[in-house]
């Protein structure tokens, strides 16, 4: 099946009435698991920024303390779980500042953690890849938030 362009669909949703309208978005919401978190993102959660950081936060607060540390292999798999999960949070939002508060709190819970002493170079390149993504990020901020977030992420 071949979907059509974005401009095709939202000229066909201006064409739609309310009720047919909210048939559709539960229709979709009831196809994927994705699609029905985003919608609750979109209703629920968008208009409060600060608190959806703050959950998202706390959520991967209490990810991290699953981490199995007896075993590097485990680690890992729990970290790149925690990291998808983060990146799902930042999908939602599509915000610079949401991406860059929780890309910053991973990275300093991931060096908490005190994996990157290891001599683990998959978790040394996760570290510096996602060091990377709060840097690019930050470089696309006003002048004033790149200057306190790189003051925050020089500690890293």
């Amino acid at each position: 099946m071949k979907s059509a362009s974005i401009q095709e669909i939202k000229r066909e949703i201006g064409s739609l009435n309310k009720t047919d309208l909210a048939a559709l978005c539960i229709q979709l919401a009831k196809y994927k698991k994705e699609n029905k978190e985003l919608l609750n993102f979109l209703l629920f959660e968008s208009h409060d920024i600060d608190g959806y950081i703050q959950s998202a936060i706390e959520e991967v607060d209490e990810l991290f303390l699953t981490i199995n540390s007896s075993h590097v292999y485990f680690a890992k798999k729990t970290l790149r779980k925690i990291l998808r999960i983060t990146n799902k949070y930042i999908k939602y939002s599509s915000n610079k500042q949401v991406e860059i508060e929780l890309l910053m709190h991973y990275c300093t819970k991931f060096k908490a953690l005190g994996f990157h002493k290891m001599k683990s170079q998959a978790l040394n390149n996760l570290l510096g890849a996602q060091i990377k993504k709060v840097h690019k990020a930050i470089e696309s901020l006003h002048e004033d938030l790149q200057f306190e977030y790189l003051r925050t992420i020089e500690k890293l």
